[in-house]
């Protein structure tokens, strides 16, 4: 969700700075240190959010009675949508180049979300249910006493909605995602629900539409004939020809025309102008928050004659006319028009098609905030007048909202919804009075509260005679009856609304659910796990040898050599971070030891003598980056970056005057064995402008006068020997800067004169993800170095084929180091710069992808190996042979077999061996273990026993932290009984480092899965991949799966807009053993799609709360899971202000054992919301009735502060719609273990399964009891290793071992 999301909110509101690996500067760099690695703002800044911000020029209380005159300069002129996306797409059909093997069909009598119009003569209604078109035939609605047939008139795989007649009613027009996959407007000729009718009649036809269907899932390419009988089965040519047509006959037939040609943005929600020429959408643009903003856009429609010709317009990509743009906040500029994500929507036409009314978001100025209050009203509804550009208020937000504007035939009577105390009502306003009618009290709950690109509410329309609206409601299609009154206003009439009853046969093909299986106990019970995320590389004078860390470990690889070797230090239990080779001094690794209590210290590691030396006499501080001036002999200066605090080491210790600090030091003798303390004297402060916060790679330049600053995206030299000026500036002289990258290094030369200073030799960079490399004397002066194609830098090649990170140049600037993993483990890549002449020509010529189909021969790479011991192996060795744990007299709840009353072992007995569940059951032989004194016993006195609960969409942000310190988040989590985590967003490098330093026994806590670096399809530099293509995808999931090997397990799709990328990314993760676990984003169309297309599951629930029997069926039966995240649920209020209503969060003795106070407090005060506020209970009604046909549940508390305590009030949340509490411990065990792919070995109490379990005190009964009490833990045990969980003190093996953390409360 995103998250509570994420790039618009300041660092000052956050309780914590997290610095990153790789970001962009300003705007883009608060963005994704928020956005990637929390996804979720502080929790203060969800009760700020509901306030009404201070001055939009549509706010209604200053607007509500005055035309407003547009702004003589209309920003978007002088905005180019130019940017984004960074590649363009490639060919691709979504029905064809993707396989859909299954059919699933079933009958509805109900349907959710129906967006219809009615015909402005017949009276026909059609409207779309999961992504088909469907007709009621108006004078069989009208004759009809039961149930009318839906008839469909759109199917097959592309995704069509918004369905409009045009004033004649001779045209019908609609969004579809056919094609590439982007949702653009289309435009087919009407000619009746009758004639229209796809339901086959003749057996041969369904026959040989099963034949080819059987063809295409098959792989054999698509012919011309196939392709035309699949578009006349599917609706999009058809006429007089019933069956089975011949292509040249095309002329005598309806061909459906796309109108609008976007493959980024996409539009929705067409209307047409009175004159049937043209109609009016909403474009859709991201900035870089995936969130779109609407803009009201003019396209030009063919006529009927033009559609029965055939004939077609050319149609460049993006064309057609802003006609209604977006707004700036007061200040703004015309450049950061982009950055607007708060646009107009829902637009229709005036009577006379000179004015357009649309209606808009009033309560957010320039960034969507969630949870808003609903009563106080969202959206306002507008008119403006094209002639004149006058904007005026129809419908104010206060109270209650107005939004989903229609307009009557007779243009008099404006309609629209609107929030009425704790109902929906349908609103009308008389146009020439101004007098307002409420009409009828039955409709569902509004969706202003949410983004909603598939509308606040679903498109009506009034019949054609203006005595009846046709709305959808609760599910069914309604008549609501008007009359007129003395005024001749229009109100609600005598007799009540009723439903328009249907019944539709629906009929979907799906993809195969992803899905896949690692055996983690095999991982686990292996001796030894590998590291495969290394960072922070640094390479010798000579390119000889590298060094790294490896989670907390640093290593020396000698390039060529088979293995690295680990640098000796003086505190081998403790984290190492910040490696560096010493220049002059080839035996010599300078690097940084961490320490939970005393902070950063330095190390000299003699890799000949196998010696450290402490360097000594640093005040107490958070140090990285330190490095050793290129002087001669034994006296050094030695330059050092502090920073601030951060989320694991707190705000509390050491946080001022943080930047360049340099001293002095006297190295060794060679000749010296013995270990020794180093005094750092001198330590001085140096005032510079380089940014603590990110990556900062330090060089002495000329032995100690000045020094090169390596950050993400600006390479500078500080002038050191000219000392400062009166301000205490020193001068800083920019040499390389990046546009969007998110790492730069350079190679440096002394400029042609004494006053040029040093000049970039050669220029790499990594941009969206893969490595550049750029000549120097290429890159112009002031230029920032690119890799979009068409704007690239000069001479730019591509160095990486899947891409890679932590590059670094030799000294001498002739050869390139950095990371990448493949396939088979961990790769140091390097590149001798001279050998790029030999691929001179293929540079030139690729304008898109920079040569590496030559350059990809000219790398070097080898295999870095690295291993430490699996807990399960430590834990052997800890428990010295009598590794056998016996837990008795216990009540089981193995949730093995999927049924309550078979999973229910009273008077139980679970033993373990080795961190492995042995045996279930009754005690059998578990009495000769305990008397044999073989085993350590537990005695449960009568308490449940139950799986380890696993956490499928749970954020944090500790992994991001540049200082390996022990995680007070990660020991939380285990706390409360969670022993796996799943987080859907992380970055790929930093988050599997931190899952080895969870494996190799440096921190305490659940067991990591991640997704790293999430697929992202919106305008953020660090993150963004448009995956054009089928390369692009493959590089995008090696990249993931490379850094994490076996544990990678899944990748998140984030608001890819285009569906030909997504499915691309599906085919891939085939091939990887990888799961789709796609962010719901609240694009209701976009997650039918990830449901039809296969993905894994849907992250967060569907922004429409109350679901019906088309989409509980689709969901349910089609294998694709649920994490419905109550807990920030779309719709309404969050259910964590619930959790901080109705309970004392700050004074939780629990949690204050284990969480930075500072936290708790934010979460001291809450809102008062009403429960018809809260919709995550009709989320969990919906979630409710679709596990009772099949659908797999999971629980996911998005990291909501406080942690650990809102895992179970998901859990609490998810019961309320229904399920028992067994369904609900299943959704938080076996169900998330099934849908990870993990079931072998996690999810429940079986032989041969890690030892993942939970013992809750005796009186405790989670299955029959207070649902709350599930927090109430006793013990819990993961892999084996048990801790009481009211201190996270170890009980076995190592009985009393508790960790340390860093001290970050004040009080």
């Amino acid at each position: 969700m995103a998250s509570k999301v994420v790039g618009d909110v300041d660092d000052n509101e956050l309780p914590y700075i997290i610095t990153t690996r790789r970001q962009t500067r300003n705007k883009s760099q608060a963005f994704l240190r928020v956005f990637k690695y929390l996804a979720l703002c502080s929790a203060a800044l969800t009760l700020s959010s509901v306030l009404p911000t201070p001055w939009s020029f549509l706010q209604p209380q200053s607007v509500s009675n005055v035309p407003l005159k547009a702004a003589s300069v209309d920003p978007s002129s002088e905005w180019h949508d130019n940017i984004w996306p960074i590649r363009e797409q490639t060919p691709w059909d979504i029905s064809t180049d993707f396989p859909f093997p299954r059919k699933l069909e079933y009958d509805v009598e109900e349907g959710t979300w129906l967006r219809l119009d009615v015909h402005p003569k017949t009276g026909d209604i059609v409207f779309d249910m999961v992504g088909d078109i469907y007709c009621l035939p108006g004078a069989e609605v009208a004759a009809s006493k039961g149930r009318t047939r839906a008839r469909p008139i759109l199917l097959g795989i592309p995704h069509d909605s918004d369905p409009r007649f045009s004033p004649e009613g001779d045209r019908l027009v609609f969004r579809s995602d056919a094609g590439l996959g982007v949702e653009n407007i289309w435009v087919t000729r009407w000619s009746g629900c009758e004639a229209m009718d796809l339901r086959p009649t003749r057996s041969e036809n369904a026959d040989l539409k099963a034949a080819e269907e059987r063809l295409l899932v098959e792989g054999t390419k698509e012919t011309s004939q196939r392709k035309y009988n699949r578009l006349l089965r599917e609706g999009r040519i058809g006429g007089p020809c019933a069956d089975i047509c011949i292509p040249s006959k095309r002329a005598d037939l309806r061909v459906a025309q796309r109108v609008t040609n976007e493959t980024y943005r996409w539009v929705s929600d067409a209307r047409f102008h009175p004159s049937g020429t043209k109609v009016i959408a909403t474009k859709w643009y991201t900035s870089s928050r995936s969130l779109g903003a609407g803009e009201g856009w003019e396209y030009p429609m063919p006529s009927v004659e033009d559609l029965e010709s055939g004939k077609e317009r050319t149609i460049a990509v993006g064309d057609g006319t802003r006609v209604v743009g977006r707004t700036l906040p007061r200040g703004w500029s015309a450049a950061q028009y982009g950055d607007q994500q708060i646009g107009p929507e829902q637009f229709v036409w005036s009577l006379q098609g000179d004015s357009l009314i649309f209606s808009k978001n009033v309560r957010d100025e320039s960034a969507f905030t969630y949870s808003k209050d609903v009563h106080k009203g969202i959206y306002s509804i507008f008119q403006k007048n094209l002639t004149t550009d006058v904007v005026e208020t129809l419908a104010q937000a206060s109270p209650g909202g107005a939004s989903r504007p229609e307009l009557s035939r007779d243009g008099r009577t404006l309609a629209f919804v609107q929030r009425v105390r704790d109902k929906e009502a349908l609103v009308l306003k008389d146009l020439h009075t101004g007098t307002i009618h409420h009409i009828w009290y039955g409709l569902t709950y509004d969706l202003s509260t949410v983004s909603a690109p598939m509308g606040t509410y679903p498109s009506f329309a009034f019949t054609p005679s203006d005595n009846a609206v046709i709305i959808w409601a609760a599910g069914q299609i309604h008549r609501v009856p008007l009359t007129t009154n003395e005024r001749n206003e229009k109100i609600a009439a005598s007799s009540a609304p009723s439903p328009i009853r249907f019944t539709a046969h629906i009929e979907k093909r799906l993809a195969d659910t992803r899905s896949d299986e690692l055996d983690l106990t095999k991982l686990e019970t292996q001796e030894t796990q590998r590291v495969r995320a290394f960072k922070e590389l640094r390479v010798d004078a000579h390119g000889e040898r590298v060094v790294f860390q490896a989670a907390g470990v640093t290593y020396v690889q000698k390039v060529g050599a088979k293995a690295p070797t680990a640098v000796p230090v003086a505190h081998a239990s403790s984290p190492y971070y910040s490696p560096t080779f010493v220049h002059g001094a080839d035996n010599l690794v300078l690097h940084a030891h961490w320490s939970d209590t005393y902070f950063t210290s330095f190390e000299l590691a003699d890799l000949t003598s196998g010696v450290a030396h402490e360097l000594t006499r640093l005040p107490l501080g958070r140090y990285f980056s330190p490095v050793l001036c290129e002087c001669e002999g034994r006296r050094r200066q030695i330059a050092f970056l502090k920073s601030g605090g951060d989320l694991l080491t707190g705000d509390i210790l050491a946080t001022a005057h943080t930047g360049l600090y340099l001293g002095d030091l006297t190295l060794p003798e060679e000749e010296d064995l013995q270990a020794r303390e180093i005094a750092v004297t001198n330590v001085r402060f140096v005032k510079t402008e380089i940014n603590v916060d990110e990556r900062a790679h330090l060089r002495f330049l000329e032995k100690n006068r000045k020094l090169l600053v390596q950050q993400a995206d600006r390479a500078f030299v500080i002038d050191l020997a000219a000392g400062p000026d009166a301000l205490g500036r020193y001068t800083h002289t920019t040499i390389a800067k990046g546009r969007m990258s998110a790492e730069l290094a350079v190679a440096v030369a002394p400029g042609e004169s004494k006053d040029k200073g040093y000049v970039a030799e050669s220029v790499a960079f990594v941009d969206f993800f893969h490595v550049y490399f750029a000549p120097g004397d290429k890159v112009g002066e002031g230029e920032k170095v690119w890799s979009k194609p068409g704007n690239a830098t000069k001479g730019l090649a591509r160095l990486s084929l899947d891409g890679g990170h932590d590059v670094t140049f030799t000294r001498d600037g002739e050869k390139l180091f950095w990371f990448l993993a493949l396939s088979a483990g961990p790769y140091l890549h390097s590149l001798e710069l001279s050998k790029l002449d030999k691929c001179a020509s293929a540079i030139k010529a690729d304008s898109i992808n920079f040569g590496i189909s030559c350059v990809k021969s000219l790398l070097d790479f080898q295999e870095v190996v690295v291993k430490h011991s699996t807990d399960i192996a430590r834990l052997k060795h800890d428990a010295q042979g009598h590794d056998v744990v016996v837990i008795y007299n216990a009540t089981l709840l193995t949730m093995e077999t999927g049924t309550e009353q078979w999973d229910i072992i009273p008077s139980g007995v679970l033993v373990t061996r080795g961190g492995v569940i042995s045996s279930v059951g009754i005690h059998g032989h578990a009495d000769d273990l305990i008397l044999g004194g073989s085993a350590t016993a537990i005695n449960a006195e009568g308490g449940f026993v139950v799986p380890g609960f696993i956490d499928v969409h749970a954020h944090w942000g500790g992994f991001n932290g540049r200082y390996p310190a022990t995680s007070w988040e990660l020991e939380t989590f285990l706390a409360y009984g969670v022993t796996t985590l799943h987080n859907p967003s992380a970055d790929t490098v930093t988050g599997f480092v931190e899952r080895s330093r969870v494996e190799s026994g440096q921190l305490i806590g659940p067991r990591i899965f991640t997704v790293g670096d999430i697929i992202y399809g919106s305008g953020a530099a660090g993150i963004h991949q448009p995956i054009v293509d089928q390369a692009e995808a493959s590089a995008a999931l090696t990249r993931i799966k490379a850094e994490g090997g076996a544990a990678s397990i899944s990748y998140k799709n984030y608001n890819i807009p285009s569906r030909a990328s997504r499915q691309r990314l599906l085919l891939v993760a085939r091939n990887l053993s990888m799961l789709c676990v796609p962010e719901g984003g609240m694009n209701y169309d976009w997650d039918l799609t990830y449901i039809v297309d296969g993905m894994t599951t849907i992250e967060h629930a569907l922004p429409v709360p109350v679901l019906y029997d088309d989409v509980l069926n689709l969901y349910a039966k089609s294998g694709t899971g649920a994490t419905p995240t109550h807990i920030v649920n779309y719709g309404g209020a969050w259910g964590e202000q619930f959790v901080w209503a109705t309970e004392d969060i700050p004074n939780d003795p629990k949690l204050r054992r284990f969480t930075r106070h500072d936290q708790l407090q934010h979460l001291t005060e809450s809102t008062a919301r009403p429960a018809n506020s809260y919709q995550l209970f009709n989320t969990s009604i919906s979630i409710a009735n679709m596990v009772a046909k099949g659908l797999l549940t999971h629980i996911g508390a998005h990291g909501e502060p406080p942690l650990g305590v809102n895992y179970h009030a998901e859990m609490f949340f998810t019961k309320q719609g229904g399920l028992s509490n067994y369904e609900v411990l299943k959704a938080a065990t076996s169900s998330a273990a099934k849908t990870l792919g993990l079931s072998s070995s996690i999810g429940s109490l079986a032989r041969n399964k890690l030892a993942d379990f939970l013992v809750y005190p005796p009186g405790v009964d989670i299955l029959n009891g207070d649902f709350s009490n599930t927090r109430d833990i006793r013990f819990i045990a993961r892999g084996g290793r048990i801790w009481d969980a009211s201190t996270m003190e170890e009980v076995w093996p190592l009985k009393g071992r508790k960790q340390v953390l860093p001290y970050f409360n004040a009080d």
